[in-house]
Order: structure tokens, then sequence, then C-alpha cells
């Protein structure tokens, strides 16, 4: 295959890279480092990372031609082995890059090494790890080498070839971790067998093994120059191989992980081998045996001649062919051979002087076609970089399909292409042929593999699929295109929704099930698809095929329960339609709406859906349980509407006085009225603050009770109004004794609870029609039950004018002998009045007479000074006569005596301030009135002074009471001050001076000075 540019490119890298030691024998490359041996015993080191490079000489003391056999570097570069050849002898040198003589592996004197494995996931700069030499005699060694000893830490022998002893002449090797243990995978070429050795645990002990085992190999007999065997690493990992072998290149897949064992426990690691005939890169000519391999992700490089051929790995073709620019010195020997660098990509070719680097350029761009070509279709949508490489993919897989009759799959592949064909030209293609199927499969795949912006597209594809899912082209066919053919082919075209049941019923059972079956489908795909079909559209084309039970289920995947609901009403399914509305997502509107029409189809499933909502509003139902009421209904048959009512207001507690209205009419329509009763009855606002006892409207009730003639009910609801004369009235009409439980309702009021035992005496004497001793007998009675309220003269006017008084005599005479006990008692009562009054008046004489005695040596309570001194050492208190030279004082019946002035001034501290304000004011008062009684010039009083003697007395009187109702030091006045302070806010200062505090010592401190 041709690529649009050159995957690899040839560059001089170094024309004279032997600095004149000789002509280049060797090269070996690893981390941006080249190592070359040389014909005279040198090793030249040219790092490119960090532009240096020195040379060694292994030909110390030894003379004659001493070219350098092999040479080897690890991957990071650090390493290096080479062998140097010695006439018939031979030694094998290690150096380290920092190193600048080189060491001699003295155990590997006269042992050709031809192959070195190196342990690429454990080896570090400083130390070489486990390293395998393969010699020229069919030996297989261990070394590990570190920098910092200066020398081999070991050399082991691991194994010999026996059965065919040739040289090793590649080597390569593996590791991975399983558990705590290190699994070893090694690969090694001789000229004819590539051998594989694997096991767990120590090199030497995995090597050990194969004493009782035999060896997994695989022979390819012929002769080649230089038998080779190379890895190509990605992520410091062997993910594939080639061996340079005499037959071809043989190679294959690595794959360390897998666990494909064989019956001797060894572990096959190779994948998906193949031979690559060297007659292939001859182009018919006699097949030439290239002289160097080297391997990259997807091809080989062949240096066959002076070039370098580079083979497409998968493909098996000559891609690319490289020419060198050789100087005249190298023109006769050309290129003798390549290696590469798999840490940095790179790949090197190199004749007698000079070295070509070999780069490579985006290998994987045109691998998708590669693999295309080969219909491995999975890889190459792999290796497609954009998704015009993928169209290309999948348009030959749907052409593929296409041209084999697998339409379904062609329409699967023909949904995943963007580009290279249009949409409309993908569906005409299956609707030429009348592959309806087919068609809807393109469209459902299509639909999965658009993204969410392409809205119209989308939409437009969901619509037509739709259509073909309710009808399509023609009925079932199924014929045989031969009668030889073998087996028969069966032709089937598609079958539509609506086709399948006009269908003949021959095959019904087999019908049934493809009808449900699709039917299942179109419903999966309208769940599916429901928010991106348009719904107008959608439920038109529904309605024109009459699919009205998808029609719907569609409506209630878009949420459009008003059309689900109103179906299943149309249906008589009231139950299912109640299901709907009580969907948390359906509008409480939608309820109301269709609660006429639900309430009517099924009475019982309605209200009990309604009792199992609670977002509703009974107000709002009122309409469609009227139209419930309207209609005629059995007598024995449970009113439905009722029984909501009931729970609306019983369990919910509604106040809505419609609602109360309504069960209250429906009550007075049954004919029998104990529920009307049970219900004025109840106090359902009994409770709640503020709120009234009932909800229903009286006046409303009132009427209606009259109108269905529920007397009992009007008298209750005329009581309730405390209209108690019209309950009494209309009870009369009904029962005596209603009317009678009704007047004695009254208790408040003597007078009207009178008038209305009037009125219901008067109705049972007038309604008696015995004879005339009998109604008097009668009305007698009836007088007993007023308890007393009646007497006889209030209904003597309710008797004929000609009734005899002999009928009456019993009577007015036990009504005279009650009024003779009340007068006899009203008598006694004036009686004790009298005897009372005589017993006042003379206990109040004789206070006038009481006195008490004070000793000579009493002493004031709140001075502590003789209650009966003379002198003037206390004030008179103002408003106060003296009595000679004693000052005025107070006597307490419990014997504590104080001085006047003294008591007003305690009362008026231990006081509030309203009250002792209350007492100054008095005494103020008092000491006014005593200014004005003065007396005149001869001794007289003045007549003015009469009057105020009277008002100072009365003041005095209520300065008394305020100061002398009780003893201060036993009375209330004592208990109050228990909870006052013991020091007032007025002696604050006078107790801040007890306080006691530290004496002041920092200012009482003297410094002495002292003499130095």
């Amino acid at each position: 295959m041709e690529s649009s540019r050159n995957v690899f490119s040839v560059d001089l890298l170094e024309r004279h890279a032997t600095k004149g030691r000789g002509s280049i024998t060797c090269m070996a490359a690893g981390n941006d480092v080249i190592v070359l041996g040389t014909s005279r015993g040198w090793i030249i080191r040219h790092d490119f990372g960090v532009g240096d490079s020195y040379d060694l000489d292994l030909s110390v003391s030894r003379n004659g031609e001493q070219p350098v056999h092999r040479v080897f570097v690890d991957p990071g570069g650090s390493h290096c082995i080479a062998t140097v050849l010695s006439g018939g002898d031979s030694e094998t040198y290690y150096t380290h890059a920092k190193w600048s003589k080189p060491r001699i592996l003295s155990k590997l004197k006269g042992f050709i090494v031809n192959a070195v494995a190196w342990n690429r996931q454990l080896i570090t700069e400083a130390s070489t790890r486990e390293v395998i030499l393969g010699t020229d005699n069919g030996q297989l060694y261990e070394i590990s080498v570190d920098e910092k000893d200066k020398k081999e830490k070991y050399i082991k022998f691991l194994y010999e070839l026996t059965e065919v002893p040739e040289a090793f002449m590649g080597l390569q090797m593996e590791t991975t971790t399983v558990g705590n243990t290190t699994r070893y995978y090694v690969m090694a070429v001789t000229p004819t067998r590539l051998y594989s050795f694997t096991g767990m645990g120590l090199l030497d002990t995995v090597f050990a093994s194969y004493a009782d085992r035999a060896v997994r190999f695989m022979e390819l007999p012929g002769e080649i120059p230089n038998s080779e065997l190379h890895f190509f690493i990605k992520q410091r990992r062997a993910i594939y191989f080639a061996w340079l072998s005499g037959a071809g290149i043989y190679h294959g897949g690595l794959n360390f992980g897998a666990q494909h064992s064989s019956s001797n426990g060894d572990e096959n690691f190779v994948e998906n081998k193949g031979l690559l005939d060297y007659s292939k890169l001859s182009g018919g000519t006699e097949a030439v045996k290239p002289r160097s391999l080297a391997l990259s992700e997807f091809h080989f490089l062949l240096l066959i001649g002076d070039k370098v051929k580079v083979v497409n790995r998968i493909s098996e073709q000559i891609v690319e062919e490289l020419y060198f620019d050789h100087s005249s010195e190298s023109v006769s020997t050309g290129i003798i051979g390549l290696c590469s660098d798999a840490t940095a990509g790179l790949f090197y070719a190199y004749d007698q002087n000079s070295i070509f680097q070999v780069s490579v350029h985006d290998e994987g761009q045109g691998m998708w076609q590669v693999y295309l070509e080969m219909k491995d279709y999975i890889t190459a949508l792999a290796h497609c970089r954009d998704p015009f490489q993928k169209d290309q993919v999948y348009l030959v897989q749907a052409e593929a399909a296409f041209s084999g009759k697998d339409y379904y799959r062609a329409a699967s592949f023909y949904s995943k292409i963007n580009y290279a064909l249009s949409f409309e030209e993908i569906a005409l293609k299956f609707i030429s042929i009348g592959e309806q199927d087919a068609l809807r499969t393109f469209l459902l795949r299509k639909l999965d593999n658009l993204t969410k912006d392409d809205k119209s597209q989308i939409t437009m594809i969901a619509t037509w699929a739709t259509e073909l899912y309710l009808d399509k082209s023609a009925p079932t066919v199924e014929s045989k295109t031969s009668e030889s053919s073998s087996p028969s082919l069966l032709v089937r075209t598609s079958k539509g929704i609506n086709r399948l049941l006009l269908e003949d019923d021959t095959a019904s059972g087999n019908r049934n099930s493809e009808y449900q079956s699709i039917l299942k489908e179109f419903r999966a795909f309208l769940s599916d698809n429901k928010d991106v079909l348009d719904e107008v559209t959608t439920m038109k084309l529904l309605e024109s095929y009459g699919r009205v039970d998808e029609l719907v289920y569609f409506a209630n995947l878009k949420e459009q329960y008003e059309i689900v609901v109103h179906h299943y009403i149309q249906q008589g399914e009231a139950k299912k339609a109640l299901e709907v509305l009580r969907k948390p997502a359906v509008p409480v509107d939608l309820q109301y709406k269709f609660a006429p029409d639900l309430i009517m189809l099924d009475a019982y499933e309605t209200v009990e859906s309604w009792m199992a909502t609670s977002n509703l509003d009974p107000r709002r139902l009122i309409p469609a349980m009227m139209r419930y009421t309207s209609e005629p209904h059995a007598k024995n048959e449970t009113h439905e509407v009722i029984k909501y009512l009931e729970f609306c207001v019983h369990r919910l507690l509604n106040e809505d006085s419609g609602v109360h209205d309504l069960l209250l009419w429906l009550y007075a329509k049954q004919e029998d009225d104990s529920a009307l009763l049970r219900f004025l009855q109840c106090k359902f606002g009994k409770g709640r603050a503020n709120g009234p006892d009932f909800f229903y409207n009286p006046m409303y009730a009132l009427r209606v009770c009259l109108m269905e003639k529920r007397m009992r009910a009007c008298v209750h609801i005329y009581s309730m109004m405390s209209m108690h004369v019209e309950a009494v009235a209309l009870a009369l009409q009904v029962d005596t004794e209603l009317a009678m439980a009704e007047a004695d309702k009254v208790e408040d009021d003597e007078d009207l609870r009178k008038k209305l035992w009037l009125m219901v005496a008067k109705h049972v004497i007038e309604q008696e029609k015995g004879t005339k001793r009998e109604n008097i007998r009668k009305a007698i009675a009836f007088l007993k039950e007023t308890d007393g309220l009646l007497k006889i003269e209030d209904i003597l006017p309710f008797f004929p004018d000609f009734a005899l008084i002999d009928d009456f005599k019993e009577a007015i005479c036990s009504s005279l002998e009650d009024y003779n006990k009340k007068i006899e008692l009203l008598k006694e009562e004036m009686n004790d009045a009298t005897h009372g009054a005589d017993n006042i008046r003379n206990d109040i004489n004789g206070l006038a007479q009481r006195y008490a005695i004070i000793e000579r040596e009493e002493g004031c309570g709140v001075c502590g000074k003789k209650i009966l001194s003379v002198g003037g050492s206390h004030h008179m208190a103002r408003g106060y006569t003296s009595i000679g030279p004693t000052a005025p004082f107070y006597v307490f019946p419990c014997g504590h005596a104080f001085h006047a002035q003294c008591l007003i001034a305690h009362v008026t501290r231990c006081s509030n301030q309203a009250q002792a304000e209350y007492i100054l004011d008095l005494q103020k008062q008092l000491s006014l009135l005593s200014n004005e009684v003065t007396r005149d010039a001869n001794g007289t009083i003045e007549n003015g002074s009469i009057a105020s003697m009277t008002d100072a007395d009365k003041l005095r009187s209520q300065l008394d009471d305020a100061i002398a109702g009780e003893c201060p030091y036993c009375g209330e006045l004592m208990i109050r001050e228990i909870s006052m302070p013991f020091v007032l806010p007025e002696e604050a200062d006078y107790a801040a001076s007890w306080e006691i505090k530290p004496p002041q010592q920092l200012g009482m401190q003297k410094s002495l000075p002292i003499a130095i």
C-alpha cells in the first residue's frame, strides 16, 4: 500500500564514525546512545542525548588484527558488553558509561558471545541485574555486574544445546511479577530453531527444570547469513517478535499474561503466529534472503543488497524502499547491518565508515486501510483517525452485507455513516427493494447514532419510524425460490401492526405472537423517543391508524392525562381512570373536571379515590355530588355522597359551609330523620378559640327542614337560634313533651321561661277533650311539673268563664296555704333583723367605753422613749390635739404602743411610694384644718370652724385606718420587711466606709542607698 507520504526516511547521522580506529564491524544502540565496534579492537561510544563521544581500546597488550565481534548495549544506554576476537581466542569485556576503562570478564575467556538478553523491567543504571549471554557453542550463561564493584558479581552456567548443538544467534527476555515471585520468559534463536523457556523463581532454577522436561522450540530449516531475533517494545513491554530465519520471517504477538499451558507445564506466550516467505519480496525473481532485520510496530525493515525494503507486517506487502548515500570508501561493501533503539524509537543502518538514521513518521496513519483490505473491520476501526475513515469502513461493511442480502446487518452499518453517503441515498436503497423492516432498523439505529443537537433530524426520523411501525407495504409472503434449492429460501416482507390484524386466521397463534411482539417493540420505541417525537403529529398519526390503545399509551408518556382519563371513561373503566388521576404528576383540576362522569360511572370507586386523595377541595366536587344525588337510588343502597361528606366533616374536619349545607340537605331528604338530628346536635367547632359551634347556614337549614317537613329538626334549629317562642310553638304541633323540654331549656330569663310554660299550659288545657272535672285535674297535675313556676291563678284565665269554683277548691286552698307560709316566713325574717340591729347598737355603745392600761414605764415601739413622758421632747404630730402635757400615741390590742409621730414615720418608711404619699397628704390636710380652728379674743369658737371640725374628724379617721389598721410589728407590714435588704440604697455610702482595704505598701517602701 502506498501512502500519501513516506513513513520512513533515511538521514546520514555520522560520516566518519570510527575516528580513524578502523572500520565498523558491529553496532548497538539504546536510549540515544550508539556503540560501535571496529576492526582494530576499539569501541566508540556516541551519546547523542548529551552530545558526547569517547572511545575505548580493547586490544591492549595483544598484537595482530583484533576486530570486535559483537557489541551489546542495554535499553538505558549505561551498560555495554563486547566480544573481541584475537586469532583463535576471544575475550569478553564489560564497560559502563561512567568508566574510562573496560573490565574483562575472565570467566568467559574463550567463549564467543553472539547474543545478550537484558532484563528490561529490573535493570538500573547502577546494576545490570540478571543478564543472559548466548555463546557460539550453544551455551547460555547468567551474569550480573554492579557499577560500583568494578567487576562481575557472578557468572552462572544455565543451559546447553545437546540435541542439535548450534550457536545462539539471538536472545530476548521478559519478566512479569506473580505475587512475590518473578516469572521469566526467554526466547533464543539458532540458525534453524527458535527456543522458548519459561518458569518462575530464579533463572538457574528455571533452566534447571528443563533437565526433566522438553524444551519448546520451532524449527525452520534453511540457510541464513545472520539469524536474528527482535522484539518490538511498547511502554517497556514486548508485544511483537520477529525471527529472521532461513525459511522466512517468523513473527507473531506476545502475551505474557496468557494462561495457555501445554501438558508439560510450559506457557505458550506466542499468539497470531505467521511466516513471511522471502518469495513475496522478490517480485517473481529468485528470492534473496535479507542480511539483517529491524522490527517496528507495523513493519519489517529488511536489509537486502544495498537497500532496505520496508514490508508491512500485516499485509506482507513492500511499502517502501530505502536507499543510502555511501562514502567512496564504503561503496564496495555497502550496508553491513541494521540495529534499533527501542527506547528512542529509532532505527540505524551502518556501513564500514558511516551511520545512517532511519526515522519513522506516523507509522499507523494508513493501517486502517490495510486492515480494511484484509476485512479485519474491528481493527480497522480501531486505527481510524477521523470520522471520514470510519465512514469508509462502515460503507464497505454495509455494501458487503447488502450484497449478501443481509439487510438488517446492512442497515445497522449504514446508520453509522455520516459523510460517505447521504441519509436519503441510504433510505432509497431499502425503499427500492421493498425492505421496510430493514429501513425501520436503519432509522432506529440512526436515531441511536445522532447527537442531541440534531433535533430536527431526530424528530423527522422518529416520526417516519412510527409510521413504519403502524403500517408497511404488504402482507407476509413466504415462497420457495426453487424446488431444487435446499434448504428453501424464505422471503419475508414486512408486516405492519394493522395488517397483522387483517390477515387470515390460518396461523392465528403465530400471528398473535408476532403481533404482540411488534406491539411490545412499538411501545418500547414510543417510550424511548417520547421526548423527540412531536406530540401533535404523533397523536394524529396514531389516531388516523385507529391505534387508540397506543394513542392512550403515548398520551400517558407525554403526561397528557386528560386524553388518557377521557379514553378510560369512554371505555367504562373508571378504576383505571382513577388510577391515572391519583398519580402525583396529574393536575388536581382534572379531578374536578372528570368528577361528574366518574361518580356516575362508578360511585363507590370514585368516592374511595376521593377519600384516598389528600389535596382535594370538597367544595369543588359539589357539582359532581349534586349530579349523583339527582339520580334515583335503591332504598337500601349506600349513599356514596353522604359517605364522602361524612368523611370530610368528621375525619377531615372540613369547615366549609357549602359542604355542611349539602350534607344537611341530603340528611333532610332521607325518610329517617335520626341522622339529621344527630348532625344538628353535633358541635363541630367545639374546642376552637372564638369559633362557631356549627358551620352550616342555620337559615338555610331551617328552610330545608321546613320544606321537607322535618319539624323536630326545625324545633332544634329555632332553639339553637335562641328563638324559643317559635321553637315551643312549633314543638306544640309535634309533641307536647318536646315543647316542655324546649321550654325548660331557658334558665337565665325567668319571665321568658314562665311565658313559654304558659304557652304549653294553654295548649294542654285547650287540647284536652275529656269531662270538665277531668280537664281541671290534668291542669292541676301539669302545674306540678312546672316546679312551682306556674300557679293556679296563672292558668285560671285559660279556663272557660262558666267553670265552677268547686272544681278549683283544692288547688286554691293549696295556693292560699303556700301564701300563708310565705307570710309567716317573712315575719320571722323581720324579727331576726330587728334583733340583730339591737345587738349591733349595743356593741357600738360598748366600744365607746373600751380602754387599755398602759404602764408608767411603757416605751414607744419605735423610739423607745416612754409613752407617758411629759415634756416637749417629741413634736406633736400634725393634726392631733394634745391631751395635757402627753404627746398623742396609739395602743394596739397586742400590747404594742407607739407615739403618733413615730408610727407615722415608721409606716411611711416601710410602705410603698403611693401609700406613703397618701399618708403624708392626709397629715397635711389635717394640719391645715387644725390651723383654721382658732379662738377669738373672748375665747369663743368661730361659727365657720364647726364644719372644719367635722372634716378633721373624717381625715383623722382615714389617717387612723392608714397607719393603725394593724400593729406594724404584728401585721402584714412586718412580713413584707423580710424581703427588704439589710443595707438600703441610701445607706450604700455608709456601708462602703466599712470596707477593709489592703495597705498601700508600695508607697511606703523606702529606698536605701548602698555604698559600693
